[in-house]
């Protein structure tokens, strides 16, 4: 395993702005308001060599009657016994604060070694105030500015000092499978629940995912990244700078992603932004796995209910409706280990590549049995195929006139092609080429 960082510290102390500067990203949102982040968010980063895992967290506070804060105080404590070194940042302009001295009295408690980060000394005099912080009893007190990347260099060394472990998890070539969808469907509770863990907030509350949150899946025979996001609301409705940014990193979620688990709540059907989103997938041509949730809330008492309703969103979805559908239930975790087989398999459908002369032999008798129509009195004629070396499936078919096949005619081939080699889920892609 690598070595694991946990940033915590009171609400808009700067965590994420120090996240985002140690894994060189912008994936944390980053904004004045305090509280924006919830869910406990993951990021690799290296100092002279070493590499480890950031954990950044939400702010903690104590004694709160708001729903999302006792809800981040479960994941700040749960990143805590992840971590092997926690990285405690205090804000210098405020001074030391009683939220302050109650995460300090937690992290005592935690017996595992603890950097006090001083953030925003960004002058002199402010350097010069971060010596209050002693009296935290936690030790040196490394002073920095998280914006600017002032003094972080002497937290780095201090702190990877500190590693024991050098080696690191190696994620290049792991599946990347996105959960996504509207807002309140499930997505949180279906990873929860393939988990184990409260790996991510859930409330009734539309909109309590804003980051997105990756989480390594390591069992019963599988390994892959699974990818939480925020849900992706009509863009006349997102009206705060913090929704605008969790749908942007939604978005950009699907974009590197391998294969996009996109989520229905059984209970209202197939929505305009559910194809909204639908169309963001095929846009980038990611595998694709339907999960209908909240089946456990349908009334199936008419006769083949489930068969029904797969052919209601089948035709929803037409001309591409060539993807599995399963019907599931995050609270009982009816069939949630079938929605990660069908991603999975998906995922190897999309990274198949045919041999050329297997190809070459299926598209001749695909053409022998249904020849090009004519066009204008000339008859075209497809001489050779090959695969592309893309992420995703992408034929070239060379034939004497490219300019005159239409639409059904490739439509036929990449229904042919999906037939005889399983692309169930995978977005197509062929072109007809001049020889």
């Amino acid at each position: 395993m690598s070595n694991i960082v946990a940033i915590v510290g009171c609400p808009n102390v700067g965590k994420s702005t120090l996240f985002n500067r140690l894994t060189q990203t912008r994936e944390a949102i980053v904004h004045e308001t305090a509280g924006v982040t919830r869910d406990r968010h993951y990021g690799k980063s290296d100092w002279n060599g070493k590499e480890f895992s950031v954990i950044d967290t939400g702010g903690y506070v104590n004694n709160s009657d708001d729903i999302f804060e006792n809800e981040i105080k479960k994941q700040v404590h749960l990143a805590i016994e992840e971590a092997d070194v926690i990285l405690f940042m205090v804000d210098t302009m405020l001074g030391v604060t009683a939220g302050d001295e109650t995460i300090a009295e937690m992290l005592r408690k935690a017996g595992k070694p603890v950097f006090l980060a001083a953030n925003k000394s960004d002058n002199p005099e402010l350097h010069l105030e971060t010596s209050a912080f002693y009296a935290l009893g936690m030790g040196e007190v490394f002073s920095l500015c998280a914006n600017t990347g002032s003094g972080t260099g002497e937290l780095l060394d201090a702190v990877t000092a500190s590693f024991t472990d050098e080696s690191v998890d190696d994620e290049e070539g792991i599946p990347k499978i996105a959960v996504v969808g509207r807002p309140n469907v499930g997505k949180s509770s279906l990873i929860n629940a393939l988990t184990g863990t409260e790996r991510n907030i859930v409330t009734p509350i539309a909109g309590t995912t804003r980051d997105t949150v990756n989480t390594r899946y390591n069992k019963f025979g599988h390994d892959f990244i699974l990818v939480d996001t925020a849900g992706l609301r009509k863009k006349n409705k997102v009206t705060e700078n913090i929704e605008f940014y969790s749908t942007l990193r939604s978005v950009r979620a699907i974009e590197q992603a391998d294969v996009c688990i996109l989520m229905l709540d059984a209970t209202q059907g197939v929505e305009s932004q559910d194809m909204n989103v639908f169309r963001i997938i095929l846009e980038n041509n990611k595998g694709l796995v339907v999960c209908v949730n909240k089946w456990d809330l349908v009334d199936k008492s008419e006769d083949n209910a489930t068969k029904k309703y797969e052919e209601y969103v089948r035709k929803q979805f037409e001309p591409f409706d060539d993807v599995p559908v399963i019907f599931t239930s995050t609270v009982t975790k009816q069939r949630i280990l079938k929605a990660m087989e069908e991603a999975i398999h998906v995922y190897e459908n999309r990274t198949r590549k045919i041999p050329t002369s297997k190809l070459n032999q299926c598209i001749q008798q695909y053409v022998e049995e249904y020849r090009p129509p004519a066009v204008k009195g000339k008859f075209i004629k497809i001489k050779y195929a090959t695969q592309l070396p893309t992420y995703y499936p992408t034929f070239a078919l060379f034939c004497n006139l490219p300019q005159y096949i239409r639409d059904p005619y490739k439509r036929y081939i990449e229904n042919r092609l999906r037939k005889d080699f399983d692309f169930c889920g995978v977005p197509i892609k062929i072109f007809f080429r001049k020889k």
